[in-house]
């Protein structure tokens, strides 16, 4: 019946295949290519020349020729060094003396400026790698630190573009080998017990790769750190998540919701078409380097490296190793829609590279919803699940990639989709809960995700949305920059009353209609999708997300206990846990380490000594209220101190995984490095960004309580765990998401959720009950 279909293309053709407007003529298209070729150069040069620029260069060139010309006496020992250069230049005979002395003053200034700018980065890098300042509260801190701050001030160059930082951060260095194996053995103490055969027998197999194997794989760590950019990054995202065979949901992508309770419109073509304006304007910002670097306290940089690869980026399957494959601007101007199992072309840029107007993208968006009820009922057996190829595992994807998508329409229709900036589907679902849209927003019913894609905008059809990304290209926190730029407009207004995008200054320019891709779905690529369709809907069912909004205290409350709102929230997830399953479990918190260059994330071990005291003494009525507050002020200073720690490059897990990395690279088989990283992670813990815009509003205002995100969630890393994430939006409330696996027997989702609520009650009463001081 397919081919029957390909052979007969007139019943497979929309009004907008017929669409035959012109391309831009090749004088406008070279022009546009020289000007952009251009603002790259003159980007490369700024960035190459920061923390100067072209002025300081010009405050030293000036007055070199000044004095050249002016010949005064006084200048004579500066002159007559200028006149030295001259002469070593070899002019031609003749050459009147002012193009002489300009000339020797541009070296002479040239040399100097070349001198300052390289005296100016390391300078900056060497103050960016004091860290001092993290481990001092901000409003107490010390001379020194003061001193420091304001030296970073002067140091740096003003008006840095997106990337001109990146030169002048300093390189993350190789942990020592003795640090690392003392701090592997102190976190595991808790989950074994110190007296246990498992943990004696871990002890005694470190002691021996200290003084066998570590030595050489350390060695091989830091002469890695001192050609590389980072010494582990990018073994990171080849071996954790581009070698990985794994399904991509629920193992890897992870969701963004948008606000909490208010929507803007909910007309989701409305919707649509402003979010998808502002995410090209944001875009166009990250092309042109228009953001400011993210700093922190106002002083210290961190590496905007991920920001690169946020658009036009798809993973692509292999069978040993997927790859990144990121388009150009040039390239990749057009998103691909998706409606009731019909995908379309549309562009979002103009011809002059601008991007399309909501007005035009919300004509274009009901045009879509429109055709596709036309035909969606002539869709190939198949068709309308193609996206559930993308849940596969990786292997099993690339073969059929290979097989049905290496040539002929469906090579151009892949090719189309994958080069796409963003993928989006306008969905015929609704949720009014969170946890149910937060489910379907992780995996999706195998017709709605392209898994494979960046980022993934999903429509539903009361107006709401919200984002699924892929891992390997960056962070949550850099998606969800992006995501808080959109959300930040929406407040401000984008809407009219009655739900349509409000009009955007255009030129007036005839659109490119958007165009259906074509797919040829025969008998045996169909019977693979309705096997991937299977085992995906086995996978979701197998799922469960609980997300809820507590409205109890938030940090203002933490505050007033003097803790740090992180270390207080996992303390709590301690005990919840032991009250879950009555043990400990082998806990992982996300940090980041972009303070240095290609920095990505850290691990936090959140089981220690310290929580596990606590955890005792709070859940034995026989302990004194004093000792309990002791003992978790002191577990969440702890904590504290760790995840500063993690953050400044003092993390043990990236370091134990670059050495079995190195281990395996060298032929080794370690046992020990295997043993260590093969304990799972029970419970996965992750602290989403609270607000990252710095000239956005106090998101804990009143009039902002129902407009902000509930943040984001992932699936459990462990099958016999639980995967946690939380955000902090305010004085006043948390809102967590808590994912398990049914099939597990052990773990619940919603129970574990309840049981959370009750110990934060818990120890608010603790706190609660103490004498006032």
């Amino acid at each position: 019946m397919a081919e029957a279909r390909s052979a007969v293309s007139e019943p497979r053709v929309s009004k907008f295949e017929e669409d035959k407007t012109t391309a831009p003529d090749v004088l406008d298209a070279w022009r546009r290519g020289l000007l952009r070729r251009f603002f790259r150069t003159r980007n490369l040069i700024r960035n190459g020349m920061w923390p100067t620029s072209t002025w300081n260069l010009f405050a030293l060139v000036t007055p070199l020729t000044a004095l050249r010309l002016a010949d005064w006496n006084a200048a004579r020992p500066i002159t007559n060094q200028l006149q030295k250069v001259e002469d070593l230049i070899c002019l031609p005979t003749g050459c009147p003396v002012v193009i002489k002395s300009v000339i020797g003053s541009v070296v002479v200034g040239l040399g100097f400026f070349i001198v300052v700018l390289y005296v100016r980065r390391f300078t900056l890098r060497a103050l960016l790698s004091y860290r001092g300042w993290m481990y001092e509260p901000p409003k107490s801190q010390s001379v020194l630190t003061l001193i420091w701050g304001a030296m970073v001030r002067i140091v740096s160059g003003r008006h840095p573009l997106l990337y001109s930082c990146q030169r002048s951060l300093p390189r993350m260095s190789v942990p020592t080998l003795k640090h690392t194996l003392e701090h592997l053995l102190e976190s595991l103490k808790p989950l074994y017990g110190e007296d246990s055969e498992e943990f004696q027998a871990l002890k005694s197999e470190a002691k021996v790769f200290e003084q066998t194997q570590g030595p050489k794989l350390q060695r091989m760590l830091v002469l890695k750190s001192w050609w590389s950019q980072n010494w582990v990054s990018d073994w990171w995202e080849k071996y954790v998540y581009l070698m990985s065979r794994s399904p991509l949901p629920i193992n890897s992508n992870y969701y963004v919701m948008d606000q909490n309770s208010w929507v803007p419109t909910h007309r989701p073509t409305s919707r649509a078409a402003t979010c998808i304006y502002q995410m090209m304007v944001v875009k166009q910002k990250l092309d042109r380097e228009q953001f400011d670097p993210l700093v922190i306290r106002n002083t210290i940089p961190v590496c905007m490296a991920q920001y690169e690869r946020v658009f036009s980026t798809s993973r692509i399957p292999g069978e040993d190793m997927d790859i990144i494959q990121h388009k150009d601007p040039s390239e990749s101007k057009h998103i691909v829609v998706l409606r009731k199992g019909v995908f379309y072309k549309v562009n979002v840029f103009s011809p002059r590279n601008r991007p399309v107007p909501p007005q035009i993208l919300e004509k274009q968006f009901q045009s879509i919803l429109e055709d596709a009820e036309v035909h969606q009922d002539s869709l190939c057996m198949g068709e309308e699940s193609l996206p559930a190829l993308t849940t596969l595992d990786r292997t099993s994807w690339a073969k059929i990639r290979k097989e049905h998508f290496s040539q002929g329409v469906n090579k151009e229709s892949l090719d189309i989709l994958e080069g796409a900036i963003i993928f989006l589907n306008f969905d015929t679902h609704s949720f009014k809960d969170y946890s149910p849209r937060a489910k379907y927003l992780l995996h999706g019913d195998g017709k709605s995700i392209w898994f494979d894609k960046s980022m993934n905008l999903i429509f539903f059809s009361d107006g709401r949305f919200g984002m699924n990304n892929e891992h390997t290209f960056a962070d949550a926190p850099v998606v969800a920059h992006v995501q808080e730029f959109n959300m930040l407009n929406e407040v401000i207004g984008l809407h009219n009353t009655d739900g349509y995008a409000n009009p955007v200054p255009c030129e007036q320019t005839e659109n490119v209609k958007p165009v259906r891709l074509i797919w040829n779905v025969d008998t045996n690529l169909g019977g693979r999708i309705k096997h991937a369709m299977e085992a995906h809907q086995q996978n979701c069912e197998n799922l469960e997300i609980r997300v809820s909004d507590f409205q109890h205290f938030g940090k203002s409350f933490i505050k007033k206990c003097k803790v740090s709102p992180d270390a207080f929230l996992q303390m709590a997830l301690q005990v919840t846990y032991f009250k879950n399953a009555g043990k400990f479990a082998l806990t992982y918190e996300a940090s980041m380490t972009r303070l240095y260059l290609a920095g990505r994330t850290e691990t936090v071990r959140s089981l220690t000594t310290y929580s596990v005291d606590f955890v005792k003494a709070f859940l034995d009525k026989n302990v004194p209220r004093e000792e309990k507050i002791r003992l978790m002020l002191r577990a969440c200073h702890h904590h504290q101190i760790m995840y500063k720690d993690a953050m400044n490059g003092l993390g043990i897990d990236r370091h134990l995984f670059a050495l079995y990395v190195a281990s395996r690279g060298l032929g080794h088989d370690c046992e020990f490095l295997k043993k260590a990283l093969s304990i799972p992670w029970t419970l996965s813990t992750s602290q989403q960004p609270q607000q990252q815009i710095f000239w956005a509003p106090d998101c804990s205002l009143p009039q902002y309580f129902d407009k902000v995100s509930p943040g984001g969630g992932f699936g459990p890393v462990s099958d016999d765990g639980y995967g946690v994430s939380y955000m902090i939006p305010g004085e006043n409330r948390f809102f967590f998401h808590v994912s398990s696996k049914r099939n597990s027997g052990n773990t619940e989702a919603r129970k574990f959720t309840d049981q959370l609520f009750q110990t934060l009650l818990e120890i608010q009463e603790l706190f609660d009950a103490q004498p006032k001081s």
